[in-house]
C-alpha cells in the first residue's frame, strides 16, 4: 500500500499495528528512562530537560522552509545541507536526525546519520548519497531504506524537524543498522542538541507517496 503525505494508514494488518504500537512504546520508554536525551527525540513535541546548547544552520532553509527540491516533489531529491556549532565538551561524535514533528504517537523518521566526527561542522547537500564525512554511517529510516527518504508534505504543507545531537561516545553500530537501535543509542548518549523546525509544501498532494510500513 502507498500513502500520500507520508502518514500512516488507518487500516493495516494486525502485525503492522503491533509493530507501530511497539515503536511508540519504545519512544515513551526512552522519554521516561533517559531524561538527559529529551523526549523530543523522534516524533514527540514534549521535552524533558535537554538543553539546546548547539546552533544549527541551514542556508537553504529561508524562513525555515524546506525547498521542494529536498522533498519527494522532486525526482532524486538530495539530502539537505546543514551546519552546526557549539557542541559541548565531551562530544565524541555527532548524529543528525530528520523526523516528522507532527507525528504525535508513531514517529516517522526520514534520515539518521551517526558517528560523524566531532571536528566536523557540516553536511553537504546530497551527503546521504555517497558524500558523508569519513567514518559517518546511516541507519534505516521509517521507509525501511538506508539513507535519506525525502518527505512528502503534500499541497497543504507539513512540519518537520532537523536535529543535531552531540553524543558522548562513538556508537558501536554498523552502517544500515535498524532505526530502533540507532535512536536508542543516540538517546542514551546525547549530551547536547540543536534543532531547526521546518515546514514544507509539495507542488501536488498526489505526486508524493511513501510506503506504509507500519
Amino acid at each position: 500500500m502507498y500513502l500520500a503525505l507520508g502518514r500512516p494508514s488507518v487500516q493495516r494488518p494486525a502485525l503492522r499495528r503491533r509493530g507501530a504500537r511497539s515503536l511508540a512504546a519504545a519512544v515513551v520508554a526512552l522519554c521516561c528512562a533517559l531524561p538527559a536525551s529529551g523526549c523530543g527525540l523522534f516524533g514527540s513535541d514534549k521535552e524533558i530537560a535537554t538543553p539546546s546548547v548547539m546552533s544549527v544552520t541551514g542556508g537553504e532553509f529561508v524562513g525555515n522552509v524546506m525547498p521542494v527540491r529536498f522533498t519527494c516533489g522532486a525526482p532524486h531529491a538530495p539530502s539537505p545541507p546543514l551546519g552546526w556549532t557549539s557542541a559541548p565538551s565531551g562530544t565524541k561524535s555527532i548524529a543528525v536526525v530528520l523526523d516528522d514533528s507532527a507525528a504525535p504517537i508513531t514517529p516517522y523518521v526520514y534520515w539518521v546519520v551517526f558517528n560523524i566526527h566531532p571536528a566536523t561542522s557540516d553536511l553537504l547537500e546530497g551527503a546521504a548519497s555517497g558524500q558523508l564525512p569519513l567514518g559517518a554511517r546511516q541507519a534505516r529510516n521509517s521507509a525501511g531504506t538506508v539513507g535519506y527518504s525525502p518527505p512528502c508534505p503534500g499541497s497543504t504543507g507539513h512540519s518537520y524537524r532537523l536535529t543535531v545531537y552531540a553524543l558522548n561516545t562513538v556508537l558501536n553500530l554498523p552502517d544500515g543498522t535498524s532505526l530502533q537501535s540507532a535512536w536508542r543509542a543516540i538517546a542514551a548518549a546525547a549530551i547536547g542538541r540543536g534543532r531547526i523546525p521546518l515546514s514544507a509544501t509539495s507542488l501536488s498532494s498526489t505526486s508524493c507517496v511513501l510506503p506504509d510500513i507500519f
